[in-house]
């Protein structure tokens, strides 16, 4: 397995976010605490999300990359654009919504050097749990398909103890 990275880069308040490899629930509390940190910064004006390296995505980092364009949203910035090369990744991101609320595009616009690696996150197995609820619930929101596909997950999970 490819264990998934995440780099980033800003400059003159363009901000891009670039997932590499797998990337998995084991990295959720790294990008939910990464992308906290972007929101709470002033001078980022657009973002950019590339996934032209990710071999696979799930729904939970999925959750938390929707969670950003509803904050960005609220804050009255652009609709954060998402590069997706990967016609598997594309057809996932459509069926969830993603193109209501990112602007998708098939190419990355232009090249990005001096990416710095988003430090690894380790938390509580209870936190982890809560931050892959709350992704899943911002899925559910998104539109009636992924209510019925998470639904019963998110249930599941907030019963467990």
């Amino acid at each position: 397995m490819n264990e998934g990275e995440i780099f980033y880069a800003c400059q003159d308040g363009h901000y891009v976010l670039k997932f590499v490899g797998e990337v998995r629930l084991t990295l959720c509390s790294t990008i939910d605490q990464h992308l906290e940190s972007l929101l709470s910064l002033d001078e980022i004006t657009d973002t950019l999300i590339d996934l032209t390296e990710t071999i696979n995505i799930d729904s939970t980092s999925l959750g938390l990359i929707a969670k950003l364009a509803i904050k960005t949203a609220e804050r009255k910035m652009p609709k954060p654009t998402l590069v997706s090369t990967n016609p598997d990744i594309t057809r996932i991101l459509l069926a969830m919504g993603f193109d209501e609320v990112f602007l998708l595009i098939d190419t990355l616009p232009t090249s990005v050097k001096d990416l710095k690696r988003v430090p690894f996150v380790q938390e509580s197995e209870d936190i982890i749990k809560q931050r892959i609820i709350d992704a899943h619930r911002v899925l559910i929101d998104l539109n009636e398909g992924n209510r019925s596909a998470f639904k019963d997950l998110v249930e599941t999970l907030e019963n467990c103890g």
